[in-house]
């Protein structure tokens, strides 16, 4: 995936690598689309909603910088949960930077100790970035959280900011930038992520369903492509929409297909103005029984599985 290319020329460049990282639910791939500009992860209420690692480029002038997104850290106790958290532990080896994104309107538990604890192991240098600043009544109420996680931990800064509105980030990527050793851009200026389109897709699908079914079927909706068929007019997509109980497929669908058809109008519309052409997508729904518990499956889902795969671009 592309934008337009930025000249690139300065004395000194710097570049590297930041993994974004966190407690489910704190608001990193939000923070994530807001640092490059573009939406590359998929965003809804709902924990758990990034599976697997996402990369978004950001590059200016002087600078690019690498950033990985992750999925929530959390108890690894099933087959499912421990791929997620097998995606973290790859995100926290040979980084440049890590941003340990925490929920200021949250209460701290033990889970959020041990989670810094992760940060701590790595020995890699860390900012406590404490996001949805914008939802803290009084702002008072930050201090005691700030000073909480500064006896956890000897963070490099500690900032507050809000992915949402943008306040903060001005901010945050200074203290990101003054942290970049001096080095080459690995991607071109152009360059947004490495994703796959098909998997963007995929999970732009997924966002719609969680939206539309909220609570009811979060961690049970997961979305593969069946074919992606590219002509200079049109981008045909065939996608199947995988839930775990007949139950939960009932729900999806809605009263006469009406849910399956409204998330599926929603993600053409977003997907058309994604990737700049005309869509037809039309989607299926099929119960696959104990997916989060199927290695090959999940496997599937795994974008970096699609690479060889004709994504269009």
């Amino acid at each position: 995936m592309k934008r337009k290319a930025h000249k690139t020329e300065s004395k000194k460049f710097v570049s590297g690598f930041v993994s974004i990282l966190g407690r489910p639910n704190a608001g990193k791939s939000t923070l994530l689309n807001a640092l490059v500009g573009a939406k590359l992860a998929i965003v809804s209420d709902r924990p758990q909603t990034t599976r697997t690692l996402v990369q978004g480029v950001w590059t200016t002038t002087s600078a690019q910088v690498v950033f990985l997104d992750t999925p929530g850290i959390h108890d690894a106790d099933t087959l499912y949960n421990r791929w997620m958290m097998e995606s973290v532990a790859e995100a926290l080896r040979d980084r440049d930077l890590l941003l340990l994104v925490i929920d200021s309107t949250r209460k701290v538990s033990p889970a959020d100790e041990r989670t810094v604890e992760l940060i701590r192991k790595s020995g890699a240098p860390a900012l406590a970035v404490f996001n949805k600043v914008d939802a803290v009544r009084p702002k008072s109420l930050l201090l005691p959280l700030i000073d909480q996680y500064r006896q956890w931990h000897s963070f490099e800064e500690y900032l507050p900011i809000s992915a949402l509105t943008g306040d903060g980030l001005g901010e945050l990527r200074e203290a990101i930038l003054k942290r970049m050793p001096e080095g080459p851009a690995w991607y071109p200026a152009d360059h947004l992520t490495d994703q796959p389109e098909r998997f963007l897709a995929a999970e732009i699908i997924r966002e719609k369903i969680l939206h539309l079914t909220r609570e009811e079927v979060p961690h049970s909706v997961a979305v593969t492509i069946d074919a992606w068929e590219d002509s200079p007019k049109l981008l045909r997509i065939l996608a199947t929409v995988h839930v775990e109980r007949p139950g939960q497929k009932a729900i999806v669908l809605g009263a006469q297909g009406a849910r399956l058809k409204e998330a599926g109008t929603a993600a053409r519309l977003e997907l058309e103005a994604v990737l700049g052409r005309k869509v037809y997508l039309e989607l299926f729904v099929k119960v696959s029984e104990k997916w989060r518990e199927n290695p090959r499956f999940l496997k599937e889902l795994d974008w970096r599985s699609m690479r060889g795969a004709d994504s269009g671009e």
